[in-house]
């Protein structure tokens, strides 16, 4: 990955929301994002065609690979070289990660169909602690049974264990993970329904 000085503004937030809004963007920046190393059109499109089929890549036909291969060269890869996210030289037919591409990791949050969002859940979780907190207070029965200095205990419990669960997802949900892009599956199920 090219280093980029001290200096170097962050991304718009314009110009990131552009970069993640298409799947084959997202596919080709969590490849990238696994090798340390500049990557070849070929190799990236064989990749980014096997997990947008739902197939390994030696399973990848010529036209699956081709399709992507074009669009990657004609249009992916052009606005992302001009977004500063990567370094693409047609010529070489040559990708390479900027330092820039790590400013897309903040925006990003993969939910599972079936999961709320971690803010939703940590609002949640403090409206039901300051309840259960001003029940003990208050004497209500059977929280007023129980010292506050127990329930606070509690609430600090929780919040702990939600924000080491928390840690631990975002560590598997980050674009260049090993395996499959985050959400790869919830991708492949809604093109099956």
């Amino acid at each position: 990955m090219k280093q980029v000085g001290a200096d170097t503004e962050t991304l718009p937030r314009e110009v990131v929301f552009d970069m993640l809004s298409s799947q084959r963007r997202r596919h080709t920046l969590h490849y990238l994002l696994q090798h340390d190393r500049p990557v070849e059109l070929r190799e990236l499109s064989r990749q980014v065609a096997a997990w947008e089929n739902g197939i390994e890549p030696v399973e990848v036909t010529s036209d699956q690979r081709k399709n992507v291969y074009t669009a990657l060269r004609q249009a992916h890869l052009p606005r992302m070289d001009r977004a500063g996210i990567v370094d693409f030289d047609p010529n070489r037919a040559e990708i390479e990660l900027r330092e820039e591409a790590s400013d897309l990791q903040l925006y990003l949050e993969v939910i599972p169909g079936n999961d709320i969002p971690w803010s939703d859940y940590y609002l949640g979780l403090s409206v039901f602690s300051g309840l259960l907190i001003g029940a003990a207070e208050f004497g209500v029965f059977p929280f007023g049974e129980i010292q506050v200095v127990a329930w606070t205990g509690l609430v600090v419990f929780l919040f702990f264990a939600s924000a080491a669960t928390h840690a631990y997802m975002n560590r598997q949900m980050r674009l260049g993970q090993e395996g499959p892009p985050p959400g790869y599956e919830q991708e492949l199920q809604q093109e099956d329904e």
